[in-house]
């Protein structure tokens, strides 16, 4: 018996220019770039920082040791065409907002959307890590840091500003990242 031929599912398609426009409108948002996924940097030692320096490790579902290693990441990221980055204000709740945009790009046919966001969770004052739960799985995504992405690297990539802040009185930058097709 022979099997017919899958035909090939498209995912909508949604212009460049029509993805910049709907992240643009998020109020704490400073500029956006498509990128291309083969672009984003990954490397084995950027979660050594969170593991050693970062009171979120072991604490919190979205970061290590239970976010994708450097090595899944990068196959995440070789399975889709474009990335979305985006440069948000520092009173932006960027977590939030990219899990939001990643709804709203689902909606409009991108089903593979898949967002990741900047720094610790902070949805809930304590995480059911030992229950393997997510309060907000709706909302909560990992950090791009949590799965290995070298952020200074890849922003730079992009020609976006960042720089180590070295006092309190610095604003840093934050930055999050939306896998699309």
């Amino acid at each position: 018996m022979k099997h017919k031929s899958a035909k090939k599912v498209k995912t909508a398609k949604i212009s460049d220019s029509e993805l910049c426009k709907t992240v643009k409108q998020k109020a704490d948002v400073r500029d956006v770039r498509i990128v291309s996924p083969s672009n984003v940097e990954t490397a084995a030692w950027v979660r050594l920082k969170c593991r050693f320096g970062c009171e979120g490790y072991g604490q919190c579902l979205v970061c290590p040791p239970y976010t994708p290693t450097p090595r899944q990441m990068r196959e995440v990221l070789d399975s889709y065409t474009r990335g979305i980055l985006i440069h948000f204000t520092p009173e932006a709740h960027v977590k939030a907002t990219v899990a939001e945009l990643e709804r709203e790009f689902f909606l409009r046919g991108a089903w593979k959307a898949f967002a990741l966001g900047a720094g610790p969770c902070d949805f809930c004052k304590t995480c059911k890590v030992d229950e393997q739960w997510c309060r907000h799985a709706r909302r909560a995504r990992p950090s791009m840091e949590a799965c290995g992405i070298d952020v200074f690297s890849t922003v730079k990539k992009a020609g976006f500003p960042i720089e180590v802040v070295k006092s309190t009185r610095q604003c840093p930058n934050f930055y999050g990242l939306i896998l699309i097709d």
